[in-house]
């Protein structure tokens, strides 16, 4: 019989990255040194608001089991990813984020719309539009689609 040693096969060697990996958790706090520094700039952090990706189950819940509530779009800006709605009832104003809205077209001032009520943590105080449906856009005004296509004149 012959013996054979057997060795562990070779394994190269880790290498570093070049540029510097930035932890994204935990997040600084604004008083920390590192905004200082400059190493985090403040649009690098998540948005405190709930969207459609980030609220849990349990809310998103809730707010489809809630009632069906009417309203216009008082404003929207597509850069900025939001707008707010005034209710049919005339109370505070509703806000709204790009990522609850249903459909085709981007709303615009004075469209007639559907939406249901979600409450904005942590405190709850306050609510957003969740689940928002253009029934009626505004007439004689040119509407855009989230494709970017400019429909009617």
């Amino acid at each position: 019989m012959t013996s054979e040693s057997t060795s562990p096969p070779v394994v190269p060697p880790l290498h570093s990255p070049k540029s510097p990996v930035w932890p994204t958790f935990p997040f600084h706090r604004e008083g920390s040194r590192v905004w200082e520094r400059g190493g985090v700039s403040s649009r690098d952090l998540p948005s405190p608001l709930p969207t459609k990706r980030t609220r849990t189950y349990s809310a998103t819940a809730r707010a489809s089991a809630g009632p069906v509530f009417k309203g216009v779009c008082k404003q929207f800006s597509r850069s900025q990813g939001h707008g707010f709605i005034t209710p049919e009832n005339g109370s505070e104003d509703i806000f709204v984020h790009v990522s609850d809205i249903e459909g085709e077209y981007v709303p615009m001032e004075g469209d007639e719309v559907t939406y249901k009520m979600c409450p904005i943590p942590p405190k709850n105080q306050k609510f957003q539009a969740v689940e928002v449906v253009l029934t009626q856009l505004a007439p004689h005004a040119p509407h855009e689609t989230w494709s970017g296509q400019v429909v009617g004149s």
